[in-house]
């Protein structure tokens, strides 16, 4: 007779799989099955999203690859084969590239969803393993100009410096291109308070549900965010808002931001944005009368070819008004993926090593090198960013073969058709996951690789803080974890054992003295402090240092100790519209789906409340495009075209349409996205581009 499911049930405490809220939770697994629930935690205080409920699901996914996949040749399909031979082909593959072309004629592609662990050694197996320079993760396209901008002008980049429960202590908060009621839903507890006394405040061109909670919506053009910036840092000088004694005391080269933000007068900057001067007087007004006030942006005003510009205009407005490094105020930034902050610490993007070290410091070479026992002159250079490199792939030039970990490149990449184009053209593309993502499946080789329930890690929030994710219960057989499939390779390609280990708390031993002494320092953080239910915001510099939940509250992290104002200038949009193109178009996530979409498409709950594209329009807008709601519709760029399904809106911009980025095939919308680059953080301009919008094909609607 079976034993009961109660009898048997074990719970782990762990967190979500997906966003960087990481809303804490628990596994629990019993004879009946695996199921999730929500549990007391700063972030998500017990409440969880959709999403997250029903990631369980996810652990039993009928769609779970469970074992290496191989395809003979480009026309042959992927068929089943052992991990030996799946591992064997790949090694010997890279190994006569490498041997022909060089070692940069190898790539690898990473996630912001992968464990510190795995992007810790995914950065150190692209250099030492393969000696490859290039190396990048998705996380380029996701946070990498609020990075920037918060390097020039605090010296430092951590995602929001102080911890996300303060924010339900402030009076007002301003959310700029954020939709946290759709994209982390118990992050709205924290901004509830403001909302209610008043004080939230919401710039984004839609009316989206986070819209629906301010007390006051600035409803810009998109691509005018940065003049919209100007325009309030004026009117904090003109009606009297400046803090003159924290200016003094903590900033440096307001006069000349003041040059610039004079000549943007509200009334000026409402011609170029559509946004009431009246209105931009009054946000401000919210701001400087605060006791406490936070700023906090996200992808909607940095994900353009200007995003670090924009950025630090915004960190301008917080500086002239004395925020940031203030108990109860500040600025941050929302980050997107799971470990969108860990991801870019420890080595994966082209430029950095761990720690948040510089891969052309020679210092950081020096103790980096001595770390992984090579010679400091055997690690590459700098390499191309996440777009460049999947521009170059498969020409005289680029990467002949691909590896993509934790990245779904074929949905998730601006100018999406001609990137798949581009991993067409390689001589061997390489995927881990543990579905067929639409990139998978163009793939020469799969390997299966565990998820988030099954592995132990560590997760960098958006707050700084790092979270242990414990493994609640085993992968499927035939599925090996990401470590074991790096050292696998790594032998194959003559590497010793010992310098590619397989268990999570050893890659996190061997990070944490790679970290010391870095910008992101973790050598005072361990796995045994973490499951003492410590809270280790870093920089943590010692196994007796507290963390640093709270930074620059003395001091910003420029050698002078001072914040440093911006100097920029509003350019617009890479691409206005115009006569054959007229309307903006602009992309986002809805509540039921995550990123491309990889993982809640195979969740039956979330497919079936979102279960294709759709574009969302003005009705007069459409009446003129000759479309009307509920009809299939194609929104065509100068790039390509993607169908969508019509949603009128009357609270849309009459030149703005939307599309969510969830949907594979036909109804991807970076198919229409511009790639124009950031010229510092190289972050693609997937906010905003010139489209039109037209009856769809009938011969070309989805099946």
């Amino acid at each position: 007779m079976p034993v009961p499911a109660a009898l048997t049930r074990t719970s782990t405490d762990t967190h979500c799989p997906y966003c960087a809220l990481q809303c804490g939770m628990e596994v629990r697994t019993a004879e009946a099955g695996v199921s999730v629930a929500p549990r007391e935690f700063p972030t998500n205080r017990g409440g969880m999203c959709q999403k997250g409920w029903t990631s369980a699901t996810l652990l039993t996914s009928a769609g779970r690859v469970t074992t290496p996949l191989l395809r003979e040749h480009r026309d042959a399909p992927l068929r089943p084969v052992s991990w030996d031979t799946a591992l064997d082909h790949v090694a010997s593959r890279l190994a006569e590239l490498r041997e022909q072309h060089g070692a940069d004629s190898v790539g690898v592609f990473g996630g912001g969803g992968l464990t510190n662990e795995k992007a810790y050694q995914l950065g150190k197996f692209a250099r030492v393993a393969l000696g490859t320079s290039q190396v990048d993760y998705n996380g380029r396209f996701c946070m990498s100009s609020a990075a920037a901008a918060g390097i020039k002008a605090f010296g430092m980049d951590r995602g929001m410096p102080f911890p996300v429960s303060d924010v339900a202590q402030a009076d007002a908060v301003l959310l700029i291109g954020a939709n946290v009621a759709e994209t982390m839903p118990p992050f709205m507890r924290h901004v509830l308070p403001a909302a209610r006394s008043g004080g939230l405040i919401v710039i984004d061109p839609r009316r989206t549900p986070t819209a629906e909670q301010a007390s006051l919506h600035l409803q810009p053009a998109p691509g005018t965010d940065l003049a919209l910036a100007l325009g309030m840092l004026h009117a904090v000088v003109a009606d009297g808002h400046l803090d003159h004694r924290y200016l003094a005391d903590r900033t440096s080269g307001f006069d000349q931001v003041w040059r610039i933000a004079a000549a943007w007068w509200p009334e000026r900057v409402e011609r170029v944005t559509g946004v009431a001067a009246a209105d931009q007087r009054a946000a401000v007004r919210l701001l400087a009368r605060a006791r406490n006030a936070y700023v906090l942006t996200a992808r909607g005003t940095e994900q353009h070819a200007s995003g670090v510009a924009t950025v630090s205009a915004w960190i301008n407005l917080c500086l002239a008004l004395g925020l940031p490094g203030r108990p109860g105020s500040g600025y941050g930034c929302l980050t997107g993926q799971g470990n969108g902050q860990g991801g870019r610490e420890h080595g994966q993007k082209a430029d950095q090593l761990p720690g948040y070290r510089k891969i052309d410091d020679p210092a950081a070479r020096a103790h980096v090198a001595g770390v992984w026992g090579v010679d400091p002159d055997s690690l590459p250079g700098p390499g191309r960013s996440a777009y460049e490199l999947l521009d170059a792939l498969g020409t005289g030039t680029g990467p002949r073969a691909l590896l993509v970990f934790g990245s779904n490149l074929v949905v998730s990449a601006p100018r999406a058709g001609h990137v798949a184009a581009r991993l067409d053209a390689l001589e061997l593309l390489v995927v881990a996951d543990f579905v067929l993502s639409e990139t998978a499946a163009a793939a020469d080789v799969v390997f299966p690789v565990t998820q988030w329930a099954e592995e132990d890690g560590t997760m960098t929030s958006l707050e700084g803080r790092v979270l242990l994710r414990q493994r609640a219960l085993s992968a499927p057989h035939g599925v090996r974890s990401d470590l074991e499939l790096l050292q696998g390779l790594a032998i194959r390609l003559g590497q010793p054992a010992q310098r590619f280990q397989t268990e999570a708390e050893e890659v996190f031993e061997e990070l944490r003295r790679a970290s010391a002494g870095g910008i992101a320092d973790y050598s005072g953080i361990s796995y045994d402090r973490l499951r003492a239910g410590e809270a280790l915001h870093w920089p943590v510099p010692g196994v007796d240092h507290p963390g640093t939940p709270r930074a620059f509250l003395d001091r910003f992290a420029h050698p002078d100790g001072l914040a440093r104002f911006q100097p920029v200038d509003h350019t617009g949009p890479a691409e206005p519209p115009d006569a054959e193109f007229p309307l903006y178009a602009t992309t986002g996530r809805v509540l039921q789906h995550y990123q491309s979409g990889a993982q809640t498409r195979r969740v039956p709950e979330l497919l079936a409340a979102q279960p294709e594209a759709f574009v969302e329009v003005h009705p007069d807008t459409a009446r003129r495009a000759g479309v009307h709601d509920g009809q299939w519709a194609a929104v065509t760029s100068r790039r390509g075209q993607v169908l969508a399904r019509v949603r009128c809106l009357p609270s849309m911009r009459l030149d703005t349409v939307f599309l969510p980025f969830h949907f594979p095939g036909a109804e991807r919308a970076n198919l229409i996205t511009n790639p124009a680059l950031d010229p510092t953080s190289r972050m693609p301009e997937f906010k905003v581009c010139a489209v039109r919008l037209a009856p769809a094909d009938a011969e070309a609607l989805p099946a």
